[in-house]
């Protein structure tokens, strides 16, 4: 009986395992994905259960900065290249009513609208790469609003050798975070980079030593956490949106969000505090 995305989706719910965890810490959260057997490889039930709690957490007004990180080895070993061969076999046959619109389906509703969530939403998100990050793996990192890697960690893009373009929003940060040149030689060469290059060309943001990259994670989290609540939440949009802006644009922006902070008591509270300190001094 040929599958369709719904069947695909229901399989996948009737899971009884649960591969992703979350650590609930008051202001904020630790997300793990939770199947280190598979390296954290998407699933169709951990992409499920990955979906239903990051939502979750972004609609919990009380969480305003996440961890997304991983068990064991590895952060992510991307997609599931068994699903990705049975739908490859699938569309071969005469049988086949979704083709194309079933991988599209489960590519935009189940990896982008992860990605949307990341970038999208008001909560901030601090990749920790505990290990191999690879395709859609390395996309939801490169997506985060910060990124760190323990000294262990390795980018691996392997869109190329599968023969598959760039994905999930994995274009748009190489292209600005490398130029175009060294994007495409980034896809061509499928290199593995170690966490110490992929900081100096920007693609994270800090190396720490392995034992220690969680509890980096979570002192970004408190620096986030320590800011106004507003000052987030205006920032991300404003600072995610101006690279693809005129200038005039971006500063038009920045005009009329910035009078809505002086109305706010985070504001009041801050700017007393300078004014307080610098008096002081």
């Amino acid at each position: 009986m040929e599958m369709s995305y719904a069947d695909v989706v229901a399989a996948a719910r009737a899971e009884t395992r649960t591969v992703v965890e979350v650590d609930h810490r008051g202001d904020h959260a630790v997300l793990r994905l939770a199947d280190p057997d598979k390296l954290n490889v998407l699933s169709a039930p951990l992409m499920l259960q990955l979906l239903d709690a990051t939502t979750a957490l972004v609609r919990d007004p009380d969480v305003r900065a996440v961890v997304l990180t991983g068990t064991g080895p590895a952060f992510c070993a991307g997609g599931d290249l068994r699903m990705m061969q049975e739908q490859a076999e699938r569309g071969r046959r005469a049988d086949d009513v979704e083709g194309a619109a079933l991988p599209w389906r489960w590519i935009r509703q189940q990896f982008g609208a992860m990605a949307r969530l990341l970038t999208r939403s008001d909560t901030a998100f601090v990749a920790a790469l505990n290990g191999p990050a690879a395709g859609v793996g390395l996309a939801f990192a490169l997506n985060s609003d910060l990124a760190l890697a323990a000294d262990g960690a390795v980018l691996v893009p392997a869109f190329g050798r599968l023969g598959l373009v760039p994905e999930v929003g994995t274009s748009w940060a190489l292209t600005r975070a490398l130029g175009y040149r060294r994007a495409f030689a980034f896809y061509v060469e499928g290199r593995h980079l170690d966490a110490a290059e992929a900081c100096r060309l920007g693609l994270v943001d800090e190396v720490v030593p392995d034992g220690e990259l969680l509890d980096a994670a979570l002192a970004w989290c408190r620096r986030i956490v320590a800011l106004p609540p507003h000052a987030v939440e205006m920032a991300k949009p404003l600072l995610r949106s101006a690279a693809d802006l005129p200038w005039e644009q971006a500063v038009t922006m920045e005009e009329f969000a910035e009078p809505i902070c002086f109305t706010t008591a985070g504001f009041r509270d801050g700017v007393g505090r300078v004014v307080a300190d610098t008096s002081s001094g």
